[in-house]
């Protein structure tokens, strides 16, 4: 039991990743020329990272309670997988969206 909790906590690791990755996907594609593409490219995955380490990091500067916590990261999962599809890449959106809230759900059920 122990291995799958470390096992799932990691895949949430890697999703929280992965979300940044897709938010610096979208800000390099969205972007009308190679200054404004490399702003929100760096500026947008920065912004959600600020975020997460004030209000959905276990060590958050303002903890927030448990059923906030999982809205905030469905919020911020949901935002990077709609960036994705908004960049091309909705095939990714999807997969990313469905490990993203399998691997959420299965947190909190085991409360994680």
């Amino acid at each position: 039991m122990v291995v799958l909790q470390g096992v799932i906590l990691a895949v949430l690791f890697l999703v929280e990743l992965a979300a940044l990755a897709g938010f610096g996907y979208w800000g390099f594609q969205v972007g009308p020329n190679a200054a404004f593409g490399w702003l929100l490219g760096i500026g947008t995955p920065l912004a959600a990272a600020v975020f997460w380490g004030l209000f959905v990091a276990p060590k958050a500067n303002f903890p927030v309670s448990i059923p906030v916590r999982t809205l905030l990261q469905a919020l911020v999962f949901a935002l990077s997988g709609w960036s994705l599809h908004a960049a091309g890449k909705s095939n990714l959106a999807l997969i990313f969206l469905i490990v993203a809230f399998v691997d959420l759900v299965l947190v909190r059920t085991m409360k994680l």
